[in-house]
């Protein structure tokens, strides 16, 4: 896989969504939504491993990377109330949306929202590492855990480096975006809705302890397109370990949309 990918980097006027490789002949857009403390940046080696036609818009959250000094969303609704009025002028061509995670609830939020308010909406629905949202999480919750408990909790899942977790300084940089995600995720309440007409393809990790090949296939029941799932080698961060698996699958949906 070839990870050199462009290094412009064209941010929207608002900073949400982030063009590394604008292209005037793209036919799909790709918005890609990264998982509880990501950044946008973990979708740019994607760049040059899609399909030509299909141009890679991360969307950068408030709290990280370009936007450090932004307030992060702990909540759905005034997430989704900041971010459509940000995504739509991007919408102006077929379009998809591909969610990690906390990402994957973020993104079929926001293609609700946007159904709601009369927007074009996406063609192709891609989640992964994520339960279906009608799916309620048995685990305890973790955003008001004392520091030390919730350090120790990151660690377990994974995610987070090492060295960040045993950087002090850095620590107390990263630690008020992630417990900010993670209260999102654990005070977001699924109601039920109409599915989608477009398709949808859901992506798991075989060795995830937390996202179970059950609770993925529970995703069919928000579409009356067509539904796939596909499981790859690795834990919940199966998306950086089996990337290129992950990426062939994905280009082989986004061909059949660009024909």
């Amino acid at each position: 896989m070839d990870n050199k990918y462009v290094t412009q980097n064209t941010l929207s006027s608002n900073g949400w969504v982030i063009r590394p490789q604008p292209t005037s002949s793209a036919r799909v857009r790709l918005f890609c939504f990264p998982y509880a403390g990501g950044g946008a940046s973990a979708y740019y080696p994607w760049v040059n491993n899609v399909p030509q036609g299909v141009e890679v818009c991360p969307i950068q959250f408030p709290g990280r990377q370009g936007r450090r000094e932004e307030s992060p969303f702990d909540r759905m609704a005034p997430l989704l109330n900041a971010l459509a009025p940000a995504i739509r002028p991007y919408l102006d061509m077929p379009y998809v949306f591909f969610g990690h995670s906390l990402g994957a609830k973020i993104s079929f939020e926001l293609a609700r929202h946007l159904r709601e308010q009369g927007d074009p909406m996406p063609v192709h629905l891609f989640f992964s590492g994520s339960n279906a949202p009608n799916i309620a999480s048995a685990s305890p919750p973790l955003h008001a855990l004392p520091e030390a408990e919730f350090v120790e909790t990151l660690r377990h899942f994974k995610g987070t480096p090492e060295a960040l977790l045993q950087n002090a300084a850095l620590l107390q940089l990263f630690l008020p975006v992630l417990r900010a995600d993670i209260t999102l995720h654990e005070t977001y309440r699924y109601v039920p809705g109409e599915p989608f007409d477009c398709p949808i393809a859901v992506f798991g990790g075989q060795e995830d302890d937390e996202v179970t090949r059950e609770n993925l296939a529970a995703w069919h029941s928000q579409t009356q397109g067509t539904f796939i799932l596909r499981m790859f080698p690795g834990d919940h961060f199966f998306l950086r370990s089996a990337q290129t698996a992950l990426l062939q699958a994905l280009s082989h949906d986004l061909l059949a949309l660009i024909g």
